[in-house]
Parts: structure tokens; sequence; C-alpha cells
């Protein structure tokens, strides 16, 4: 290379300098202010995260202390007065607040604390089908055979996982309602379908056993 394609080079080299320092000296406030959101934004959200962390951990601190009371009374009273601050932390705390009615003999109070959370549309649907599920079975003595046999077959519809419980419970209503060869039926459905567990799948056989039925041959069911 000969000293003037060198000097050349050395030009255009500094040209180029100079026009990304003026680059810089126009536009740099630009990047200064993208590195400011982000960095604004990553702060923010390791705040809103380490404050989610506190409530949670708040929540599950007043829900222990509520249960280590040695009284059912007092430990599901202790439990009503637990607030939680997102609605499935509400939910979680309902569960466990009608557990301990139902250890207490509130029954009632224990079937509407799980009718709330059934009809709660901000959490998830699988929390508002279990409310649903256990607030029936706790009302087993209390709502009428049609309305019981209304609230289960809502639940036992393809989709929903308390399906084949929801036909379990819809068949034992069969049995008290006298209708043995409806009962039958169900449990004989229950044992073919393809996603019953071998619990379930026991206790239909043995239903239809006790019923005198004759339970047509089936796979066994995997362990679930």
């Amino acid at each position: 290379m000969s000293d003037t394609d060198s000097f050349i080079d050395e030009v255009n080299e500094e040209v180029r300098r100079d026009r990304l320092y003026g680059y810089l000296r126009k536009y740099g406030w630009i990047a200064a202010l993208v590195i400011v959101a982000i960095v604004g934004a990553a702060a923010f959200n390791e705040y809103r995260q380490a404050q989610e962390a506190a409530k949670a951990q708040a929540l599950g601190d007043a829900m222990l202390a509520a249960l280590s009371r040695n009284d059912d009374v007092a430990r599901a009273g202790a439990l009503t007065e637990v607030t939680a601050e997102s609605a499935q932390g509400d939910a979680v705390l309902a569960f466990l607040t009608a557990g301990a009615q139902a250890e207490a003999g509130q029954t009632q109070e224990a079937a509407q604390t799980l009718q709330a959370v059934a009809g709660n549309g901000a959490v998830p649907l699988i929390y508002r089908q279990v409310a649903s599920f256990k607030a029936l079975l706790l009302q087993s003595d209390t709502l009428d055979a049609d309305q019981r046999r209304a609230g289960f077959e809502a639940l036992a519809v393809p989709g929903v996982r308390l399906r084949l419980l929801a036909e379990e419970q819809l068949a034992l209503i069969d049995v008290a309602a006298g209708d043995t060869d409806a009962a039958l039926t169900r449990f004989q459905m229950i044992m073919d379908d393809a996603e019953v567990t071998s619990g379930l799948q026991r206790r239909a056989l043995q239903a239809m056993v006790a019923l005198g039925g004759a339970p047509l041959a089936t796979e066994t069911a995997d362990e679930g």
C-alpha cells in the first residue's frame, strides 16, 4: 500500500469517527432514554415480584397461625378472619376455611364458603369446579335429590376433571332413588371410561356387585 493510499484511509477513518461522534451528540439522548427505560422496567419488575412474594408469605403465615389452634371451632373462626389480596389466594384460604368449618360441625357455613368460591369468576375454573363439588357433598343431607342431581350433572360433562367423580355421585343418587338399572348403567360406564382411576374403578365394581349386577369385562385402569 502506497503512502497516498494509507493517508486516504486515515482520512476516511477520521471522517467516519467524526460522523459517529456527531450522531452520538445528536441522538445519544435516545439511547440513554432507552437504557433508563430498560433498567427502570427491570427494577419495577423486581419490586413487584418481591411485593407478591411478601404478600404470599404473609398469607401463608396467617393461615398456619390459624391452623395451629387446637380447638376446631377456634381454628375455623381464626381462618375466617384471615384475608387474602388475590383471587387465587382467597380460593386457597376458602378451601382451608371450609375444611375447618366442616370439622367443627359448621356444615352450612362450610358449604356457603365453598359456594362463594364456585361463584367467583376471578378464580381459575378448576378451583370453582372443585368448590362446587365439595359444596354439593357437604349438602347431601340438606339439598333434595333433584338439586344435587342438577349440580352434579353440571360437572359430569366432557372437559371437566371431576367428570367421573360427579358420575359416581349421580349413580349413588340413582341408588338412593331406587333406580338400580340407572345406577348399574352409570357404574359400568365409569368402569369402561379410559380416564378412570384404579380407585374409582374398584369402587364402581364393588357397587355393582353390591347391587347384584354383573360387571362386563373391562381393562384395569392405571393408578391415578
